[in-house]
């Protein structure tokens, strides 16, 4: 109780805090419609959930399983597939709030920088949008604020259980994402904290030099355990979907580089916003205390987003949201610095409304309203505007168990892998009434397996992509002997979803 009085102050605004963020991630959680790569990740959270032969399954597409295996345990007690998907995002973010906390905190020796650290985490847009979502992005950021921490403890204190944390952390990374291999990539430059100059102490720099390798072997050895699996090798040939291989780089090495840097540049400063950047880049010239730490920071941002700016073929801006963290921390020291400096309230607070308006109008519009929020295209082409956006499909889940009760149904779906047939199949795939088949290519024929259950049961067929023989993103080739049950227009008119009724022929 002592604790309590002494820091009660600290307490309530830590539980403030914790109240502000499960708000803002559980209003309106299903709200979103789902999107192609939630689909995948889930269907695969069912799969390997019901058969313990498939606990590997995201290896089959080069992806590390640790989201499906804590996907796996929310599936096994939610009735609803999607909701319990994105509650891992939402654990997700909830745990990176805490680390944030810590980081902040550890950083600059103080517990108010750390409070503030976590709030303005609550607020930023990014991971407002994918602590929402069921999707990898949020745990990997999770992992790595979790490793920077433990960097720099390790670096700070030196000691063996400290490195054995950290491995564990990466690892856990690690088995995430590959983006997390940054973890132990950037263990070298925690050095910059090391005490060089004074009290210089060789032996100490041995223990830590094996600590640290400690972290690495640790790390290596947890990813290992997807050796265990015969598609371990699938993992290298899916990153080479989004990187270029050292050889095909070293080639032509700034050929797409400029094109990489007005993306994710933009990307950042849509998410990040003006006015708190200008918070980040003032943190080394507001004071000179702490110019090391706040180096590191600065380097475990400006690394990862550079070599994703020289090596990245296929990028999205969720890519770059682990590396923003260390932005956070030094916007949120410098905002501290500076509110420290004026002393009254009133004034206080209109200063934090100025550099986080433009937070506070984004979370206002995520939460309300999503198309009209201040977010890169890119991101509102996967949730609302594009084909990848599976407006749509609570319909026509709806609509088919309607019919299912009538008599045996069946469905095709354009697309054999992603959004159609797999969310189709996270909610029907039990239902003995109901057979979903993909198809992939899409001609002006319709397949024969749809033909010839047209003439047996009710059959409906799903649009949602675009095909040559398409009459637009979503609408069936004219010559299918197909009518539409309902469409749906996205939010850029020209996309659309369709669900329609084959006639028997």
């Amino acid at each position: 109780m002592k604790i309590f009085t002494k820091y009660k102050w600290y307490w309530l605004a830590g539980l403030g805090i914790v109240f502000l963020y499960f708000f803002t991630r559980i209003y309106h959680l299903l709200t979103l419609p789902i999107f192609t790569d939630e689909a995948i990740y889930i269907r695969w959270s069912q799969i390997a959930a019901n058969d313990a032969n498939w606990r590997f399954i995201s290896l089959t597409d080069g992806k590390q399983p640790m989201y499906v295996w804590i996907a796996m345990l929310f599936i096994k007690i939610l009735h609803d597939p999607l909701l319990a998907g994105r509650l891992v995002s939402v654990l997700s973010g909830f745990i990176s709030m805490i680390g944030m906390f810590f980081l902040g905190r550890e950083v600059f020796k103080n517990t108010k920088i750390g409070l503030l650290t976590s709030f303005v985490y609550v607020l930023f847009p990014f991971a407002l949008v994918y602590d929402k979502l069921a999707v990898y992005d949020s745990l990997v950021a999770m992992f790595m604020i979790w490793a920077l921490y433990c960097t720099i403890l390790l670096v700070r204190y030196v000691r063996l259980d400290l490195g054995m944390i950290l491995g564990m952390v990466i690892g856990g990374g690690m088995i995430t994402k590959s983006s997390a291999d940054f973890g132990y990539i950037l263990l070298p430059f925690s050095l910059l904290l090391f005490p060089f100059k004074k009290n210089y102490d060789k032996k100490r720099m041995l223990h830590f030099i094996i600590f640290a390798l400690v972290s690495v072997i640790i790390a290596n050895a947890i990813y290992a355990i997807l050796r265990l699996s015969p598609f371990y090798y699938i993992i290298g040939q899916k990153n080479l979907t989004f990187i270029y291989s050292f050889n095909d780089w070293i080639f032509q090495p700034f050929a797409f580089f400029i094109g990489n840097m007005k993306g994710l540049g933009g990307w950042f400063i849509d998410y990040m916003t003006a006015p708190f950047l200008v918070l980040a880049a003032a943190s080394f010239f507001v004071d000179k205390k702490f110019f090391r730490e706040k180096l590191l920071l600065f380097i475990w941002f400006i690394f990862p987003f550079m070599a994703l700016a020289f090596f990245g073929k296929v990028i999205y801006p969720r890519f770059i949201l682990f590396m923003t963290m260390p932005i956070i921390v030094l916007g949120t020291y410098t905002l501290f610095s500076l509110m420290q400096k004026i002393k009254q309230f009133g004034l206080q607070l209109l200063f934090f409304i100025v550099f986080l308006s433009m937070f506070l109008v984004n979370d206002y519009y995520l939460l309300t309203d999503f198309a009209k929020a201040s977010i890169p295209q890119s991101d509102k082409e996967q949730l609302i505007n594009g084909w990848p956006a599976g407006e749509g499909v609570t319909q026509t889940v709806s609509f088919l168990q309607k019919q299912a009760q009538q008599g045996k149904v069946y469905v095709g779906t354009e697309g054999t892998f992603g959004l159609m047939p797999y969310a189709l199949e996270m909610y029907l795939d039990k239902n003995p009434h109901i057979a979903i088949q993909g198809f992939w290519p899409i001609n002006s024929t319709p397949p024969k397996e749809i033909l010839d259950a047209s003439k047996k049961m009710a059959t409906y067929v799903v649009f949602y992509q675009d095909c040559p023989s398409c009459q637009a993103i979503g609408k069936a080739p004219s010559t299918w002997p197909v009518t539409p049950v309902f469409q749906l227009t996205k939010f850029d008119q020209n996309t659309y979803y369709t669900l329609y009724k084959v006639n028997p022929q």
